[in-house]
């Protein structure tokens, strides 16, 4: 299934703000990953945000970044665990790279978080 549903997005600050102050991160060059396992009583969701700084550049370029995430999410969604909060930041490298560059970085980020289904 690679539809990106409009449930399974973070899209209030305060969603964004809990899952940066309680969740966990890891990093690579491309990306930083924070990962917040959800409540039993929410765990049948998996829910995704994504950020861009102005830091990477003007809002062609942060928008790019952010549509590459979503992208390499969509197609590796069904692989993820059930019931987590994730959030993507995109780095500076994420501004001159490929999708598969993107999807190997984010790739290494879910095994790191131990996200992945077996």
């Amino acid at each position: 299934m690679y539809k990106f549903s409009k449930q399974s997005v973070l899209r209030k600050n305060k969603n964004f703000q809990t899952v940066y102050r309680s969740g966990k991160s890891y990093a690579n060059r491309l990306a930083v990953l924070y990962v917040l396992l959800q409540p039993k009583s929410t765990a049948g969701r998996r829910r995704a945000g994504f950020v861009a700084g102005k830091k990477l550049g003007g809002a062609v370029v942060r928008n790019r970044v952010k549509r590459l995430m979503k992208e390499v999410y969509r197609h590796t969604q069904d692989q993820l665990l059930e019931g987590v909060d994730l959030v993507f930041v995109g780095r500076q490298g994420m501004v001159t790279a490929n999708y598969q560059a993107a999807h190997k970085a984010l790739l290494d980020l879910f095994g790191k978080a131990r996200v992945l289904n077996k």
